[in-house]
């Protein structure tokens, strides 16, 4: 102590920059939460400062944010941030020692460098100024700030005051004075600031006794992770804790918070974290696996689900075995990053972070892996589920739900079943069957790329996790699923794990492309990117913490506008709906509104488009308005009249063969006219004809479509010949027309008889012809149904005997052939008389000749038979036959058949009497059709008048 009115020992730095340094240095030993009891007295208005300086464990690495920011890196000493003056005291002096930034998850607050001034009014009797106390410090931050022990030395102030305000002062900088009414009883203490007590001694006496801290032991973890320092409940000394951290990945395996591993392959919506004694509303982390290979034997995980309070927030793989994650809350899509009700979403690299600030805690999952940190604080001794119970001991992790110890945590892992109404076969409480084998039937190789937890690429992780559970999961993995690269997941999730320990390994590129990782256009990959990626806004702000993840990143030279718009931007000017980079200043054209980038608060402020454009009017039959797209500006539409033929009224008309629609259109108009021109082909018979193409009329003629137009018709005039025909026939033969042909044929007309003497004698039909040579012979020609029948007569005389005549009465008969002594015009007496012909009927001929018999004889008339028409011709007063008889002759007809004919045979002959009458006119049809017969029965008749 020293006597009053003198000052301690003090040494005292200037200010640099915005504030001073003071160091102080001690020596000896280190009390653990030790205070000195030498007081030291001052004279009134005397200011001594003690001033603690953080000294972080070795390796630590801390940033204090004040007015005087000053950045800490190892066991340094930060700059004050207020003038302070250092007390030096002999003897052993103790170190005083604060914890160093904790990781993410658990992260709190350690008060900054904080100095404590004390003044007291001086000792005069006549002065009734109130003792004034001062406590100045900075804001507390977020991150560990490591302080250096203070000295052992406590300050006694004597005061001359009856009265004296105390009051425990919050982090930041306050100061009270001015007289109270409050009087503080001896022995009473409170706190000036953190870490600083005060105590009423006697007498105005105040002992100012900073609180000191020893470094407490660090533990083991029993997960193999480094232990996290935690600020004790009085906000000065800390102690160490480990963090409930469980992990999943693969098919799946499971770490608990103890950091026990085993495999899992059920399908059903499983417990990974509630609290035994429920202090959170609503609080817990389920998993829901399904079957991911088609034996139904390993499953993968598919959806995250984190419940708190009144919300359920669900991270759901989008397509199995990707990295692709969708994010709903109370089942509704959101955007990230989502803040509401005490929950934060966001992305950090490939993963989709759940973080409940007022627990501590967080949750991630990449579609491939989920990791759950909380803080030992909140949740030791107070969890259960498939992640265990959080207690650094692995003997509990197996607990069931009604608190017994499983075997193994696989039967452990089947209770936790929750009820999922999609899945109907699970059911909590169901006790389930045997899961199958898992293991492959024959011995499998691992894939090489397993080998890379063991190699030299992970080394330098191996010190701070150990490889030797994932490098098993990978080679599981690997053997029952080796087709779903699901090895991938256990490099990742050990990877993660090392990087949450600050050992960042880029890997995937030692995988041969097997666990690449494609980043979408504008982005590049990094293995070690910081957890929160700056943005346009977050850059002014100092991010404590040293964490990295792997993920998808802008690239260097260029930062994410905003966490919620995911555009890298070189320059932080705006970003739109459009999602396009804009510079301050930039205008554009966006949602047909004209927009500039300001820099403000609005940032892009936009006005409707203005278009100026005059609006058409579209007159006439057949148009119509159209409103396209301009351009040159797309907010503006063109507005034209186009054409449309199904609107016009007039139709194209029907046009005759030969003719065709010509239609055309008028300048500006829409509608065509139509007329029917000519085609400039020939018609014949409903069929058009090309210029010098044939043309068919018929086959008599050769005809050809010209290129003469008729002017009347306006059509091609078809040009014709007659195909050539032959005119000469022989004799007897005459060209008669044949239907259907062009040419007539020769037809025989007359009958063709070659004489005796071989000349051709052409007789007519009905004509008969004595030869020349020989009148005993005469030729006739008959027609007989269109057929010509020849036939040559040889007249047989009777016997002459020229003797018995006269001298000079011989002469021939009328026929030219027969001699006979009677004068010619003598009276012959009626009698039978012979020849010999062919009898020919219907057209069929006898074969020889036949015996004919006949009436004849002078009795002025005469009896001739017709065998044509089987009958008799009668005249007045003739020869006529007295006796007959029928006769049967065969007959010979064209067509090869044979016939019987009957015939009248005459036995005897006498002049008879007979009515000769004119037939009457009933009788003209019966003479008309014997009128085939009456030049056959003329040429008999001659050829009779002579007897055999």
């Amino acid at each position: 102590s020293t006597p009053t009115g003198t000052t301690s020992s003090t040494s005292t730095t200037p200010f640099t920059g915005t504030g001073s340094t003071t160091k102080t240095t001690t020596s000896g030993p280190t009390p653990s939460r030790s205070t000195s009891t030498t007081p030291v007295t001052e004279t009134p208005f005397r200011e001594t400062t003690t001033s603690r300086t953080p000294s972080p464990p070795t390796g630590s690495s801390t940033t204090t944010s004040s007015p005087g920011t000053t950045t800490t890196s190892g066991p340094s000493t930060p700059t004050g941030t207020t003038p302070s003056i250092s007390t030096t005291t002999s003897g052993p002096t103790p170190s005083v020692s604060t914890p160093p930034t904790t990781t993410t998850g658990s992260e709190i607050s350690t008060p900054s460098t904080t100095s404590a001034t004390v003044t007291t009014p001086t000792t005069s009797p006549s002065s009734t100024s109130p003792v004034s106390t001062t406590t100045s410090g900075t804001t507390p931050t977020e991150s560990f700030t490591t302080t250096s022990g203070t000295t052992s030395t406590f300050i006694t102030i004597n005061a001359t005051t009856t009265s004296t305000t105390s009051k425990t002062l919050p982090p930041s900088s306050t100061t009270t004075s001015g007289p109270t009414t409050t009087s503080t009883a001896q022995g009473e203490s409170w706190w000036l600031c953190n870490c600083t007590k005060a105590i009423c001694i006697e007498d105005n006496i105040v002992q100012v006794i900073p609180v000191i801290c020893d470094p407490p032991p660090k533990p083991t973890c029993s997960n193999g992770l480094s232990p996290v320092p935690v600020i004790d409940e009085d906000g000065c000394c800390w102690h160490w804790e480990c963090d409930c951290y469980c992990t999943g990945w693969g098919d799946p395996h499971y770490m608990t918070f103890d950091g026990l591993y085993y495999s899992y392959q059920g399908n059903c919506t499983y417990v990974l974290v509630e609290e035994i004694n429920k202090k959170v509303d609503n609080f817990g982390v389920y998993i829901d696996n399904y079957h991911c290979d088609t034996r139904d034997v390993v499953s993968c995980p598919r959806t995250l689900i984190v419940r708190h309070e009144t919300q359920e927030v669900r991270l759901t793989t989008a397509q199995p075995n990707t990295l692709q994650v969708e994010v709903t809350v109370n089942n509704q899509l959101v955007a990230l990053p989502y803040k509401k009700f005490g929950v934060s979403i966001y992305e950090s690299g490939i993963n989709r972070v759940v973080e409940i600030p007022e627990l501590k805690m967080n949750v991630t999952y990449n579609g491939l892996s989920f990791s759950i940190r909380m803080p030992y604080s909140l949740f030791g001794n107070n969890t259960q589920g498939q992640c265990g119970t959080c207690n650094n001991n692995t003997a509990d992790d197996c607990m069931l739900p009604n608190g017994n110890i499983a075997v193994n945590c696989e039967t452990m892992a089947d209770h936790w079943q929750v009820v999922d109404p999609s899945k109907p076969q699970c059911s909590p409480g169901l006790v389930p069957t045997g899961s199958p084998s898992t293991t492959p039937t024959q011995p499998c190789k691992e894939s090489s790329i397993c080998e890379l937890l063991l190699g030299s690429v992970f080394e330098p992780c191996h010190a701070f996790v150990q490889p030797e559970k994932y490098y098993a999961a990978c080679v599981f993995d690997s053997c029952v699923l080796p087709n779903l690269d699901l090895e991938c997941s256990s490099l990742q999730i050990y990877a993660a794990t090392c990087a949450d320990q600050g050992v960042c390994i880029d890997w995937r590129t030692h995988t041969n492309g097997v666990c690449s990782h494609e980043c979408p256009p504008g982005k590049e990959y990094r293995a070690c990117g910081p957890i929160k990626e700056m943005t346009c806004k977050s850059r002014g702000q100092n991010d404590t913490s040293t964490k990295q993840v792997e993920g998808c990143f802008c690239p260097n030279g260029t930062m994410l506008y905003d966490s919620g718009v995911d555009v890298c931007v070189k320059t932080c000017g705006c970003v739109g709906v459009d999602m396009i980079p804009r510079e301050f200043g930039e205008k554009f054209t966006v949602d047909c509104q004209d927009c500039i980038c300001l820099e403000g608060e609005h940032g892009i402020v936009c006005q409707p488009h203005v278009c100026e454009q005059k609006k058409v009017t579209c007159d006439g039959e057949g148009f119509y308005e159209v409103i396209e797209v301009n351009p040159k500006d797309s907010c503006c539409p063109l507005f034209t009249c186009k054409c449309n033929t199904s609107l016009c009224t007039a139709k194209a008309p029907k046009c005759s063969l030969g003719f065709e629609v010509h239609s055309y259109i008028p300048s500006g108009q829409c509608c065509p006219v139509y007329q029917c021109v000519p085609k400039g082909v020939c018609v014949h018979e409903n069929a058009e004809f090309l210029p010098n193409s044939s043309v068919f009329i018929d086959k008599c003629q050769n005809c050809f479509c010209t290129n003469d137009v008729n002017v009347s018709t306006q059509l091609n005039i078809i040009s014709c010949e007659r195909v050539p025909c032959n005119t000469y026939c022989e004799p007897g033969y005459e060209i008669k027309p044949v239907k259907g042909e062009c040419c007539g044929k020769c037809v025989q007309t007359k009958c063709i008889i070659h004489t005796a003497d071989n000349s051709e004698l052409i007789l007519s039909p009905g004509d008969f012809k004595n030869d020349p040579h020989n009148n005993c012979t005469i030729y006739s020609c008959v027609d007989v149904h269109n057929q010509l029948i020849a036939s040559t007569s040889e007249i047989t005389c009777p016997a002459f005997n020229e003797e018995s005549c006269k001298p000079g009465t011989i002469s021939f008969l009328p026929n030219g052939c027969c001699r006979t002594c009677a004068p010619v015009d003598s009276r012959t007496p009626c009698s039978v008389r012979h020849r010999q012909d062919f009898i020919v009927y219907n057209g069929c001929r006898s074969v020889d000749r036949v015996d004919l018999t006949e009436c004849e004889g002078t009795c002025g008339t005469f009896s001739l038979y017709s065998a044509e028409a089987n009958s008799m011709d009668h005249s007045c007063s003739c020869c006529r036959e007295t006796k007959t008889a029928e006769k049967h002759v065969v007959l010979k007809c064209p067509g090869g058949h044979s016939m019987s004919h009957k015939y009248i045979y005459v036995e005897s002959c006498s002049c008879q009497d007979t009515a000769c009458s004119r037939p009457q006119p009933n009788e003209q049809q019966k003479k008309e059709k014997n009128d085939e017969a009456s030049t056959l029965n003329r040429m008999k008749r001659a050829i009779s008048l002579t007897s055999k």
